[in-house]
């Protein structure tokens, strides 16, 4: 695949997982006019504020991975939260694209989008055929705005704006917070604060039984240039103007007890596991189709247990920076 280094790309949300690993894959690939803009810098949520940095930068692409995120807790603590955040960031920064003639961008969404019971693995299809997970219902309708933004602005506007959904994510930059965070972050936290104490034991919320899928970050950046830089003829032989998004993940799920068995092994526990099924499970399964993916030429590198040891190695460095 041949890249135009030359060109100016906006990657909204630089200091996440996500993003920055948009931007060490980019970097990797010798792209060097790289925007970024910290919220310091540019709140995404006042509309005139990033019409004015679009008007004021001469932006060819823009990777949209600035988004409010969390896990379970954090989701049925703070609804309003996360669906007014999503809501307005996605669309303040996808309109200034549109208005600033930016013919090119890539809205990253979540897995969280189909329906709680959704036939298994996901397809694209399976998009607004039922109901959601109530858990992060806010959050999965405001990224489901987010495709149907850009498939409304190609639609009216002409534009190429894209959309992948990624299962979940883990890698460095992650979110450890000890209540707010994902699962992985979370157990690698949980197991390694356990292994300094010497507990016996560990205490896991829910039956250990849902299958998740899990992808790190490094690929998902991977995929997502990967799709952005597709020619419009072979993106388009894959989806359809009113069907556009991506599914992007590995294609292969594992238990959560699995998972806490292999966080133990990276961390060095070496007690045993509680599973605390007072607590919610959320979705019995989330496992991805990635056969358009695959398709289009882009499959996942990084085994679980291997990138397990990187997010590991991650915290453990700079845990004296993370938010206790």
């Amino acid at each position: 695949m041949a890249y135009n280094l030359n060109q100016t790309i906006f990657v909204a949300g630089h200091r996440g997982m996500v993003g920055s690993a948009i931007i060490r894959r980019l970097q990797a690939l010798g792209y060097s006019n790289i925007l970024t803009a910290g919220r310091d810098e540019l709140n995404l949520l006042d509309q005139t504020a990033v019409q004015a940095y679009f008007q004021a930068n001469k932006i060819d692409q823009v990777y949209l991975a600035a988004a409010k995120v969390g896990g379970i807790h954090a989701n049925n603590s703070y609804p309003a939260d996360f669906i007014y955040e999503n809501l307005m960031i996605e669309a303040n920064v996808i309109h200034a694209a549109h208005i600033s003639d930016v013919q090119k961008l890539l809205f990253l969404g979540s897995s969280c989008i189909y329906p709680k019971h959704a036939q298994q693995p996901m397809k694209e299809e399976a998009l607004l055929t039922g109901v959601l997970e109530s858990t992060n219902e806010p959050y999965a309708i405001a990224k489901i705005a987010g495709i149907k933004l850009c498939e409304s602005y190609n639609r009216q506007h002409g534009r190429d704006y894209r959309s992948v959904m990624p299962t979940n994510l883990y890698g460095p930059h992650d979110n450890f917070h000890p209540e707010n965070s994902h699962v992985i972050p979370a157990l690698l936290r949980r197991f390694h604060e356990a292994v300094q104490r010497g507990d016996a034991e560990v205490v896991i919320w829910g039956s250990g039984t849902p299958m998740r899928e899990f992808l790190h970050v490094d690929d998902m950046a991977a995929a997502s240039v990967h799709v952005m830089e597709l020619d419009s003829a072979s993106l388009n032989a894959h989806t359809a103007p009113m069907l556009s998004h991506i599914n992007v993940g590995t294609g292969q799920d594992c238990s959560i007890r699995e998972l806490a068995e292999t966080v133990a092994r990276v961390t060095g526990f070496q007690g045993r596991l509680i599973f605390d099924s007072s607590k919610p499970d959320g979705t019995p399964r989330k496992l991805m189709d990635v056969g358009r993916l695959n398709a289009l030429g882009w499959e996942a590198t990084i085994a679980l247990e291997t990138g397990l040891n990187d997010a590991y190695r991650w915290f453990v460095d700079n845990q004296n920076f993370i938010r206790a």
